[in-house]
Formats: structure tokens, sequence, C-alpha cells
């Protein structure tokens, strides 16, 4: 024996019996009360262990320096390690304070002229890779966006 379906508007049986322009079967609505949205979409309590964000492809933690404050220092007063020291790396921060002294010094001597322009270009370079690439805080931290 053969099921009989009622017949829709282009000719087609209706598998489910169903007349065509009606909505979903019954079990389809809106979710129950009491679901949230998905986790990391700003609701709930922040990620202790990254208070500032996480990075949207790897979920790195974000650090809270900014990306755009350090390339900016860096490009102008990148000569006195003013960037560097912002974003924790030290050492070089002082590298270029040290070398930029050490110019001034030997300017008298028309030496320091060709230091000071070897630390201003450094200084300039390392600003436009900051606002470019993807560095990181003393901590390892990738800078924000």
């Amino acid at each position: 024996m053969t099921e009989q379906f009622p017949p829709s508007g282009d000719g087609l049986p209706q598998p489910h019996g169903r007349p065509p322009g009606y909505g979903p079967p019954p079990g389809y609505g809106p979710p129950p009360p009491g679901y949230g949205p998905p986790p990391g979409y700003g609701y709930g309590a922040p990620d202790p262990y990254a208070p500032w964000g996480r990075h949207p492809a790897t979920g790195e933690p974000l650090s809270e320096k900014s990306k755009l404050v350090a390339g900016l220092l860096q490009i102008f007063l990148g000569t006195l390690g003013i960037g560097r020291f912002y974003m924790g790396s030290t050492g070089i921060a002082i590298t270029q304070l040290l070398l930029t002294v050490f110019g001034f010094l030997l300017a008298i001597v028309l030496v320091g002229f060709v230091l000071l322009l070897g630390v201003g270009i450094w200084a300039l370079v390392d600003g436009i890779l900051i606002l470019t690439g993807s560095p990181r805080d003393g901590d390892g931290r990738l800078l924000r966006s």
C-alpha cells in the first residue's frame, strides 16, 4: 500500500503531510531561557589570564601596551629609547639612549653626527617595524592593535 500525500502548489506531494506555507514543526522554536551567548563574546566574567583580551587567530593573551603608542613613541622619541622603554625592552632602550648621549658628546669632534644619524635611522626603522609587525612586550605578550 502506498501513502498518499496531499498535493502541493507545484503538483509535488508533501512528504510530511503538512500543507505548504506553514512554519517549522514544533520543537524548533527559540532556545529555552537561561542560555547565554557563547563564551568569548563580551559577556560574563573576563578571562583572568588575559584581562586585555586574546589574539583572535592564535588565542594568545594580549599585552596592556598599545602597538600604536609604542610605534609612535619609537618614531618620534626613539633616539632616547622611549618607545622601547614603553614596550619593556630596556636593553635596547638603554643602548639607544647611550648611543645618543655619546653622539652628542662626540659631536664636538664631528664624529658624533654620524653616530646620531645612525641612531636616528635605527629609531625610525624600528618604529615602522613596530607599527607593521607583531611586536611583543617585555613579558612576551603581543601588543594590542
